[in-house]
Protein backbone atom coordinates (compact mmCIF):
# COMPACT_ATOMS: atom_id res chain seq x y z
CA UNK A 1 0.00 0.00 0.00
CA UNK A 2 1.79 3.70 -1.37
CA UNK A 3 0.84 5.95 1.69
CA UNK A 4 2.26 9.53 2.14
CA UNK A 5 2.39 9.30 5.70
CA UNK A 6 2.35 13.37 5.70
CA UNK A 7 -1.65 12.77 5.36
CA UNK A 8 -3.21 11.16 8.01
CA UNK A 9 -6.84 10.70 5.99
CA UNK A 10 -4.06 8.29 3.86
CA UNK A 11 -2.77 6.57 6.66
CA UNK A 12 -5.89 5.66 8.30
CA UNK A 13 -7.49 4.14 4.97
CA UNK A 14 -4.38 1.71 4.36
CA UNK A 15 -4.80 0.48 7.71
CA UNK A 16 -8.92 -0.05 6.86
CA UNK A 17 -7.09 -1.80 3.75
CA UNK A 18 -4.88 -4.13 5.66
CA UNK A 19 -7.17 -5.34 7.92
CA UNK A 20 -9.56 -6.01 5.23
CA UNK A 21 -7.25 -7.79 3.17
CA UNK A 22 -5.00 -9.37 5.59
CA UNK A 23 -6.64 -9.61 9.16
CA UNK A 24 -6.16 -7.59 12.75
CA UNK A 25 -3.16 -5.54 12.61
CA UNK A 26 -0.97 -7.04 15.11
CA UNK A 27 2.39 -5.13 14.82
CA UNK A 28 2.86 -1.84 12.95
CA UNK A 29 6.23 -0.05 12.37
CA UNK A 30 6.58 3.20 11.99
CA UNK A 31 9.81 4.26 10.16
CA UNK A 32 9.07 6.52 7.43
CA UNK A 33 11.36 9.97 7.05
CA UNK A 34 12.33 12.91 4.66
CA UNK A 35 15.17 15.08 5.68
CA UNK A 36 17.79 18.32 4.24
CA UNK A 37 20.92 18.65 4.23
CA UNK A 38 21.74 22.37 4.98
CA UNK A 39 22.52 24.90 7.68
CA UNK A 40 19.24 25.91 9.51
CA UNK A 41 19.16 29.10 7.85
CA UNK A 42 19.64 28.13 4.35
CA UNK A 43 16.32 25.33 5.17
CA UNK A 44 13.20 26.99 3.97
CA UNK A 45 9.95 26.42 6.26
CA UNK A 46 8.41 24.90 3.92
CA UNK A 47 10.72 22.12 3.71
CA UNK A 48 11.44 22.47 7.50
CA UNK A 49 7.37 21.74 7.46
CA UNK A 50 7.54 19.25 4.93
CA UNK A 51 10.44 17.24 7.05
CA UNK A 52 8.51 17.55 9.94
CA UNK A 53 5.00 16.22 8.94
CA UNK A 54 6.97 12.99 7.33
CA UNK A 55 9.22 12.51 9.80
CA UNK A 56 7.50 13.50 12.96
CA UNK A 57 3.63 13.42 12.38
CA UNK A 58 3.76 10.81 10.26
CA UNK A 59 4.65 8.24 12.96
CA UNK A 60 1.90 10.29 14.78
CA UNK A 61 -0.80 9.33 12.56
CA UNK A 62 0.31 5.94 11.84
CA UNK A 63 0.57 5.41 15.94
CA UNK A 64 -3.48 6.37 16.05
CA UNK A 65 -4.25 4.27 13.18
CA UNK A 66 -2.64 1.42 15.02
CA UNK A 67 -4.08 2.17 18.33
CA UNK A 68 -7.75 2.79 17.04
CA UNK A 69 -7.57 -0.88 15.88
CA UNK A 70 -5.24 -2.16 19.16
CA UNK A 71 -7.02 -0.48 21.81
CA UNK A 72 -10.27 -2.40 21.66
CA UNK A 73 -8.77 -5.64 21.52
CA UNK A 74 -6.44 -4.74 24.30
CA UNK A 75 -3.65 -6.46 22.15
CA UNK A 76 -0.70 -4.93 20.04
CA UNK A 77 2.47 -3.60 19.43
CA UNK A 78 3.70 -0.36 17.88
CA UNK A 79 7.62 0.27 16.84
CA UNK A 80 8.99 3.97 16.54
CA UNK A 81 11.94 3.65 14.59
CA UNK A 82 14.21 6.34 16.24
CA UNK A 83 18.11 7.29 16.06
CA UNK A 84 20.96 8.40 18.17
CA UNK A 85 19.62 11.90 17.11
CA UNK A 86 16.99 11.84 18.86
CA UNK A 87 18.66 12.33 22.24
CA UNK A 88 22.07 14.24 20.44
CA UNK A 89 21.79 16.71 17.07
CA UNK A 90 24.42 17.34 15.23
CA UNK A 91 24.82 20.01 12.45
CA UNK A 92 23.33 20.20 9.23
CA UNK A 93 20.31 18.10 9.78
CA UNK A 94 18.33 20.69 11.97
CA UNK A 95 14.80 19.23 10.82
CA UNK A 96 15.70 15.84 10.99
CA UNK A 97 16.93 15.88 14.70
CA UNK A 98 13.99 18.11 15.83
CA UNK A 99 11.87 15.46 14.06
CA UNK A 100 13.12 12.54 15.85
CA UNK A 101 13.39 14.51 19.21
CA UNK A 102 9.93 14.93 18.75
CA UNK A 103 8.64 11.02 18.79
CA UNK A 104 11.13 10.81 21.82
CA UNK A 105 8.62 13.01 23.94
CA UNK A 106 6.00 11.61 21.43
CA UNK A 107 6.56 7.65 22.53
CA UNK A 108 7.57 8.46 26.25
CA UNK A 109 4.22 10.28 26.95
CA UNK A 110 2.42 7.35 25.01
CA UNK A 111 4.26 4.93 26.98
CA UNK A 112 3.19 6.68 30.08
CA UNK A 113 -0.06 6.52 28.97
CA UNK A 114 -0.97 2.75 28.33
CA UNK A 115 0.75 2.03 31.05
CA UNK A 116 -1.44 3.81 33.26
CA UNK A 117 -4.27 2.43 31.60
CA UNK A 118 -2.86 -1.35 32.08
CA UNK A 119 -3.27 -1.36 28.50
CA UNK A 120 -2.31 -4.75 26.62
CA UNK A 121 -1.04 -2.36 23.68
CA UNK A 122 3.03 -2.19 23.87
CA UNK A 123 4.74 0.40 22.20
CA UNK A 124 8.74 0.50 22.03
CA UNK A 125 11.50 2.63 20.14
CA UNK A 126 14.34 1.55 18.46
CA UNK A 127 17.55 3.84 18.55
CA UNK A 128 19.35 3.99 15.02
CA UNK A 129 23.10 4.56 14.46
CA UNK A 130 24.19 5.15 11.01
CA UNK A 131 22.87 3.34 8.06
CA UNK A 132 23.95 2.17 4.76
CA UNK A 133 20.52 3.15 3.00
CA UNK A 134 19.49 4.70 -0.19
CA UNK A 135 18.97 8.32 1.19
CA UNK A 136 22.11 9.52 1.07
CA UNK A 137 21.45 9.63 -2.61
CA UNK A 138 17.74 10.77 -2.62
CA UNK A 139 18.36 13.56 0.47
CA UNK A 140 17.71 17.56 -0.37
CA UNK A 141 21.05 19.11 0.50
CA UNK A 142 23.13 21.86 0.19
CA UNK A 143 26.18 20.79 1.30
CA UNK A 144 29.01 21.23 -1.60
CA UNK A 145 29.71 17.99 -0.88
CA UNK A 146 27.53 14.75 -1.37
CA UNK A 147 26.09 13.77 1.61
CA UNK A 148 27.25 10.77 3.39
CA UNK A 149 25.99 8.83 7.24
CA UNK A 150 29.21 9.33 9.70
CA UNK A 151 30.71 6.30 10.38
CA UNK A 152 30.79 3.46 11.42
CA UNK A 153 28.11 2.49 9.53
CA UNK A 154 25.71 -0.87 9.76
CA UNK A 155 23.95 -2.41 6.85
CA UNK A 156 20.16 -2.71 6.83
CA UNK A 157 19.35 -5.88 7.07
CA UNK A 158 20.80 -5.75 11.07
CA UNK A 159 18.39 -2.91 11.62
CA UNK A 160 15.94 -5.03 10.33
CA UNK A 161 16.48 -7.68 12.31
CA UNK A 162 16.88 -5.38 15.65
CA UNK A 163 13.54 -4.33 14.90
CA UNK A 164 12.16 -7.28 14.75
CA UNK A 165 13.37 -8.65 18.16
CA UNK A 166 11.86 -5.41 19.59
CA UNK A 167 8.29 -6.15 17.95
CA UNK A 168 8.75 -9.25 19.81
CA UNK A 169 10.15 -8.49 22.52
CA UNK A 170 8.35 -4.84 23.35
CA UNK A 171 8.64 -4.52 27.04
CA UNK A 172 11.73 -2.68 27.30
CA UNK A 173 10.88 1.06 26.41
CA UNK A 174 13.92 1.70 24.03
CA UNK A 175 16.49 -0.37 21.87
CA UNK A 176 20.17 1.14 21.02
CA UNK A 177 21.57 -0.59 17.90
CA UNK A 178 24.82 0.11 17.26
CA UNK A 179 28.06 0.71 19.40
CA UNK A 180 28.05 4.48 18.38
CA UNK A 181 24.40 4.90 19.51
CA UNK A 182 25.37 3.14 23.14
CA UNK A 183 28.86 5.76 22.79
CA UNK A 184 27.11 8.73 21.30
CA UNK A 185 24.02 8.66 24.05
CA UNK A 186 26.24 7.92 27.16
CA UNK A 187 28.90 10.87 26.08
CA UNK A 188 25.78 13.35 25.50
CA UNK A 189 24.19 12.30 29.02
CA UNK A 190 27.61 12.85 30.60
CA UNK A 191 29.02 16.17 28.51
CA UNK A 192 27.28 17.30 26.39
CA UNK A 193 28.88 20.64 26.11
CA UNK A 194 31.91 18.78 25.28
CA UNK A 195 29.77 16.92 22.76
CA UNK A 196 28.40 20.32 21.33
CA UNK A 197 32.30 21.83 20.72
CA UNK A 198 33.46 18.43 18.87
CA UNK A 199 31.20 18.01 16.64
CA UNK A 200 31.05 22.16 15.71
CA UNK A 201 34.53 20.85 14.72
CA UNK A 202 33.52 17.85 13.04
CA UNK A 203 30.25 17.56 11.90
CA UNK A 204 30.39 19.20 8.78
CA UNK A 205 33.36 17.38 7.35
CA UNK A 206 32.33 14.21 8.49
CA UNK A 207 29.13 14.12 6.71
CA UNK A 208 30.22 15.24 3.09
CA UNK A 209 32.02 12.88 0.86
CA UNK A 210 34.84 14.41 -1.36
CA UNK A 211 32.48 14.12 -4.50
CA UNK A 212 30.63 17.28 -5.23
CA UNK A 213 27.14 17.66 -4.83
CA UNK A 214 24.88 18.14 -7.90
CA UNK A 215 21.93 20.68 -7.91
CA UNK A 216 19.93 18.14 -10.40
CA UNK A 217 20.03 15.11 -8.31
CA UNK A 218 16.55 13.26 -7.53
CA UNK A 219 15.22 14.55 -3.86
CA UNK A 220 12.71 12.89 -2.47
CA UNK A 221 11.44 15.59 -0.11
CA UNK A 222 8.27 16.16 -1.67
CA UNK A 223 7.81 13.05 -3.67
CA UNK A 224 9.70 9.57 -4.02
CA UNK A 225 12.94 10.23 -5.72
CA UNK A 226 12.19 6.60 -7.59
CA UNK A 227 10.61 8.49 -10.36
CA UNK A 228 8.42 7.69 -13.90
CA UNK A 229 11.94 6.56 -15.13
CA UNK A 230 11.29 3.32 -12.63
CA UNK A 231 14.16 3.78 -10.97
CA UNK A 232 14.57 1.90 -7.66
CA UNK A 233 16.89 2.68 -5.64
CA UNK A 234 16.95 -0.57 -3.45
CA UNK A 235 17.28 -0.94 -0.12
CA UNK A 236 20.94 -0.59 0.27
CA UNK A 237 23.07 2.96 -0.47
CA UNK A 238 26.27 3.28 -1.83
CA UNK A 239 28.64 2.35 1.38
CA UNK A 240 28.58 -1.17 0.93
CA UNK A 241 32.66 -1.45 1.36
CA UNK A 242 32.55 0.53 4.86
CA UNK A 243 29.23 -1.37 6.53
CA UNK A 244 28.82 -3.76 8.81
CA UNK A 245 26.78 -6.80 9.09
CA UNK A 246 26.99 -7.68 12.79
CA UNK A 247 27.52 -5.79 15.74
CA UNK A 248 28.73 -6.81 19.58
CA UNK A 249 26.66 -4.21 21.22
CA UNK A 250 23.34 -5.11 19.59
CA UNK A 251 23.57 -9.09 20.65
CA UNK A 252 24.02 -7.41 24.38
CA UNK A 253 21.63 -5.37 24.15
CA UNK A 254 19.48 -7.81 23.71
CA UNK A 255 20.63 -10.92 26.13
CA UNK A 256 21.19 -8.27 29.23
CA UNK A 257 19.89 -11.86 31.45
CA UNK A 258 22.39 -13.69 29.96
CA UNK A 259 24.90 -11.03 30.30
CA UNK A 260 24.27 -10.62 34.12
CA UNK A 261 24.31 -14.43 34.99
CA UNK A 262 27.81 -14.16 33.01
CA UNK A 263 29.20 -11.64 35.75
CA UNK A 264 27.88 -13.52 38.68
CA UNK A 265 29.25 -16.50 37.24
CA UNK A 266 32.55 -14.76 36.76
CA UNK A 267 32.51 -12.97 40.36
CA UNK A 268 31.80 -16.42 42.12
CA UNK A 269 34.52 -17.80 40.41
CA UNK A 270 36.54 -15.19 41.36
CA UNK A 271 35.60 -15.29 44.82
CA UNK A 272 36.00 -18.98 45.21
CA UNK A 273 39.51 -18.82 43.57
CA UNK A 274 40.19 -15.90 46.39
CA UNK A 275 39.02 -17.95 49.37
CA UNK A 276 41.50 -21.63 48.34
CA UNK A 277 44.90 -18.86 48.18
Amino acid sequence: VCVDVSAPEEVMAAADRVEQELGPIDIWVNVAFSSVFAPFVEISLEEFRRVTEVTYLGHVYGTRAALDRMLPRDRGTIVQVGSALAYRGIPLQSAYCGAKHAMQGFNESLRCELLHQRSQVRTTMVQLPAVNTPQFDWVLSRLPGRPQPVPPIYQPELIAKAVRYAAEHPRRREYWVGETTAATLVANAVAPGLLDRYLGRTGYASQQRDERHHAGLPANLWEPADGPDGRDFGMRGSFDDQSHNASPQVWASQHHGLLGLGALVGAAAVAVAAARR
